[in-house]
């Protein structure tokens, strides 16, 4: 437990020189904010690159933009409106970062030691080194165990059939569902290096959220809602699409190799063998809002302390190392792009988060915290200007030509209405 102490006692410092350090830069948005952002967004949606777009943006005081534009769905006349929802994705990985660490500061779960004391299943999993003669799987035993740490920051070995074919290959060879079926089977993944060798995105957060499970006695739906949308203030946001989200849900749209939108059906599984803490969320802009102002309070939000400020500061800072973020090269182009934030920057990886190593032409700080989720949702927390935000559209693939760059063009004009 010293080593624990160690590491959130300089956690801690940093945080009291990032809090000074704010002080002297934050500043409200400037009156040209709310102009300059409903152009960008609603000049997205004129063009034609979204069907649809609600963001938001605020400092530790409160919001200061909010904004929806479009339609919820492209074969129907419903507008987007603020308290639209929507399917998060991967955005849910920070929500289970934060759980997982809750249960850390009671001691209940530890960031580095053997994973699999707390779920025994992460024992029987193996290294996949090739395939032989009859196109059958070889594996080995992994050289260390798994940790939380490996797997909040992507480095357990674990990857997605989206960005990795031998993923697929395996799947298919030994008859296993995807990570989208929820299902218990989906996770008998193999890793594809020994923990803690590299970064590579994965199901990692998915075991996560099985340790929360595990120690919380807890469905994770259920650990979500009475420690943090509960207190967070959080109303739609879940597992589970109740009859008032479903009323204001919007549609995932598809876009053609030519460019064109178009809505499908799609919709996360409402009864899951296991609630997906990698993916599967629903949530509003409104409600993931609070969750980053939480971020920029140092674990503070809606009146209750969610997480102790030493902990806010341990998740944000680099957890993994010398390892780097890298490029997702697409493995299904129809569900993604190849993606890569601010592509030749550098970037690490904090207890759930992305961290930009170098301030971003966008206006972001250097070491804020940011992710996404697979319908191209987006959100960002600079810490050091205290400034945060959320972006979300339901668009495929991943990494939208249009989609992202219509991000980035929000998220710049907050920062250059910033004093």
């Amino acid at each position: 437990m010293a080593i624990y102490r160690r590491e959130f006692l300089k956690a801690g410092a940093a945080l009291v020189a990032a809090a000074a350090a704010q002080q002297s830069r934050v500043a409200l948005a400037g009156p040209d904010l709310k102009q300059s952002a409903d152009e960008v967004l609603e000049g997205g949606v004129d063009a034609g690159d979204v069907p649809g777009v609600i963001a938001m943006a605020t400092t530790p005081g409160g919001t200061i933009y909010e904004g929806a534009f479009g339609k919820r769905a492209l074969d129907q006349d419903t507008a987007m409106s603020l308290d639209t929802v929507v399917w998060i994705a991967s955005m849910t990985k920070a929500l289970t970062g934060a759980a997982a660490m809750q249960q850390v500061e009671q001691g209940k779960l530890s960031l580095d030691t053997p994973a699999a004391k707390i779920y025994p299943p992460l024992d029987e999993i193996r290294v996949l080194t090739g395939w032989d003669s009859n196109g059958k799987p070889i594996t080995r035993k992994p050289k260390r165990p798994i940790t939380l740490r490996h797997l909040l920051t992507h480095t357990a070995g674990f990857a997605y059939e989206l960005w990795n074919t031998d993923i697929q290959q395996y799947q298919k060879v030994m008859d296993l569902p995807g990570i989208g079926a929820c299902k218990n089977d989906s996770l008998k993944m193999p890793l594809m290096f020994d923990p803690g060798d590299r970064w590579e995105y994965g199901i990692n957060i998915d075991f996560a959220g099985k340790m929360v499970e595990t120690v919380s006695g807890q469905r994770l739906g259920e650990y979500f809602q009475e420690n943090l949308f509960g207190p967070l203030g959080m109303d739609s946001t879940g597992f589970k699409i109740t009859p008032d989200m479903r009323a204001r849900l919007a549609k995932v749209h598809q876009r053609s190799p030519e460019g064109v939108l178009a809505p499908i059906e799609f919709e996360m599984t409402q009864e899951p063998e296991f609630e997906m803490g990698g993916g599967g969320i629903y949530s509003t802009a409104g409600d993931y809002l609070e969750f980053v102002r939480m971020m920029l309070n140092r674990g503070k939000g809606n009146g209750n302390q969610i997480l102790n400020p030493e902990t806010v500061a341990l998740m944000s800072r680099n957890a993994m190392g010398n390892n780097r973020v890298t490029m997702l090269k697409t493995a299904i182009p129809p569900l993604t792009n190849d993606a890569e934030f601010f592509p030749g920057m550098v970037k690490s990886w904090g207890l759930s988060f992305m961290i930009n190593d170098h301030e971003a032409p966008t206006g972001r700080s250097r070491g804020s915290l940011a992710w996404a989720g697979l319908a191209n949702t987006y959100y960002w927390i600079d810490q050091r200007q205290g400034v945060a935000g959320v972006y979300m559209t339901q668009v495929l693939p991943f990494a939208d030509a249009k989609a992202l760059p219509l991000f980035y063009a929000f998220e710049k004009s907050v920062y250059q209405s910033m004093g």
